[in-house]
């Protein structure tokens, strides 16, 4: 299976591309970021490009991809609706417009979050825009589209948030993760698992197209005896 994979700087895009290139399923993967990963391996190139509203100058790389992950985002907290618009919707709707162009038979998966908006008109502005975004590409041509929607993700494999406040939670609070995935299963799950029900998604489709945690979880096969730890 070739993907290609939007965000794999942030911490779910970065969880995403290792257990894509630590799984034999996976050919190849093509990432689009704006600045080098620093990740090399044989099955990866990476595209580094400023403006992720055009992406023509790149496009030519989508073609013959039979999944996008699309992992980019940004928090919205003191963020103008407009900006943050431009970031979740504008910027997905550049990306899922000419990865259909180019692979009109891939399968999007597009990493939303828990408690988005599916009418896409509620008062929370990130739920609203998010639930947007969904609508936009759940309405594409696709071969299919799963809007993922997890909840708390705890982080493993050296896997890291940029945002420096979210980094400081995980270091503070991370060592609870074992009681709250005891405690609230439904709602916890970890970046490689979540990594890894993404390509089964993507590899062989899921019985609804809205994916929360829970679905998420049990979707999600088994790690690679070399990824287990």
């Amino acid at each position: 299976m070739r993907v290609i994979l939007f965000g794999a700087t942030g911490m779910i895009g970065s969880g995403v591309l290792l257990e894509c290139l630590a799984d034999p399923r996976i050919e190849s993967v093509v990432s689009v970021v704006r600045q080098a990963s620093g990740v090399a391996h044989p099955k990866l190139r990476e595209l580094i490009h400023e403006d992720f509203l055009d992406l023509v100058p790149v496009c030519a790389d989508f073609a013959g991809v039979d999944a996008c992950f699309y992992c980019l985002g940004i928090s919205s907290a003191g963020m103008k609706e407009e900006d943050y618009r431009r970031v979740t919707y504008d910027f997905t709707m550049a990306a899922a417009k000419e990865v259909l162009a180019e692979s009109p038979h891939a399968t999007f998966c597009f990493v939303s979050g828990a408690g988005t908006d599916s009418s896409g008109r509620g008062r929370v502005m990130w739920a609203r825009v998010k639930g947007q975004a969904e609508q936009a590409l759940l309405a594409m041509p696709f071969k299919a589209a799963y809007m993922i929607r997890p909840a708390y993700i705890q982080p493993r494999h050296g896997v890291k948030s940029k945002a420096r406040w979210t980094r400081w939670s995980y270091a503070a609070f991370g060592w609870l993760y074992p009681l709250w995935r005891l405690l609230a299963p439904s709602y916890v799950t970890t970046s490689d698992e979540l990594a890894r029900a993404m390509i089964q998604v993507a590899k062989h489709g899921a019985p609804k197209a809205i994916l929360v945690t829970r679905d998420l979880r049990a979707l999600a096969p088994p790690a690679l005896p070399a990824r287990a730890a």
